[in-house]
């Protein structure tokens, strides 16, 4: 399939490592030109090292906090100045934090929307201006199943997630006159430097393929994903063969969710 995306230019926060990388690897490898986001320039580097040896293209990698406004600007001008547009952004910039209701502080909280949230708001608003004059574009923004499905103890993250979802479908309505489409995708257990902590934690005694088969994770599909596989469906959503496909949210989690 033809997914249109040679020559468009690709945004991705967290793109250097996990899935944002993944998805770096895919979107350059399909033609585009990408600009990796991260706070870490060490894995920046090898991140944008990789890419270039995989696709023969090299990325823009910008060291930047997506939970401050300055750092977005920053990357967006940076980013327009070496390709002169923007077409697609990947809202994928995150940590893991899961707690009780009760032990969640303050601070917690304000520091996970800032990220989760206020960072795909306040850099979805600084691409706009680009992708209206390029014609259109395409933005995902990366949250997980437990903004549909909270688990207890999962605070504050699947209320920032949840908010995600919201905002996907709010932009969806607000965008699509200018062309700019908006969706979202759920990630369940997909392999991460998260996971592989669980894994060395819990049961270091098997191999990766024997601990991302146990049963005892109760998916569907009978495994944990890949991070390549989450890739493919958000290189999907931002092609032109998605062209049709605006304002809706896809469950990446082998059916483990009980929700659509």
């Amino acid at each position: 399939m033809e997914l249109g995306l040679n020559g468009k230019v690709a945004v991705i926060t967290g793109g250097s490592r996990g899935i944002g990388l993944a998805v770096a690897r895919l979107l350059a490898a399909e033609g585009a030109e990408v600009a990796i986001v991260a706070r870490d320039t060490d894995t920046l580097g090898s991140a944008s090292q990789h890419i270039k040896e995989q696709t023969g293209r090299e990325p823009l990698a910008i060291r930047a906090d997506v939970s401050i406004p300055e750092d977005i600007r920053i990357a967006v001008a940076e980013t327009v100045e070496r390709f002169g547009r923007i077409d697609i952004l990947i809202n994928n910039a995150g940590t893991a934090a899961a707690r009780p209701f009760e032990e969640v502080e303050a601070d917690a909280w304000t520091a996970d929307l800032d990220l989760k949230l206020f960072g795909a708001v306040h850099f979805s608003q600084a691409v706009l201006p680009y992708m209206r004059k390029a014609g259109g574009g395409a933005i995902v923004n990366v949250t997980a199943i437990g903004g549909k499905t909270p688990s207890a103890s999962s605070l504050p993250s699947s209320v920032s997630r949840a908010a995600g979802l919201a905002l996907t479908k709010a932009m969806s309505k607000d965008l699509a006159a200018d062309r700019i489409r908006v969706n979202a995708v759920c990630i369940g257990l997909i392999r991460s430097a998260q996971i592989e902590k669980m894994w060395q934690k819990n049961a270091p005694e098997l191999s990766w393929d024997e601990f991302a088969s146990d049963p005892r994770h109760n998916i569907p599909l009978g495994r944990i994903g890949r991070t390549e596989e989450a890739a493919n469906v958000i290189g999907f959503l931002v092609s032109e063969a998605a062209s049709f496909v605006t304002g809706t949210s896809v469950n990446i989690d082998g059916g483990i969710s009980s929700v659509l």
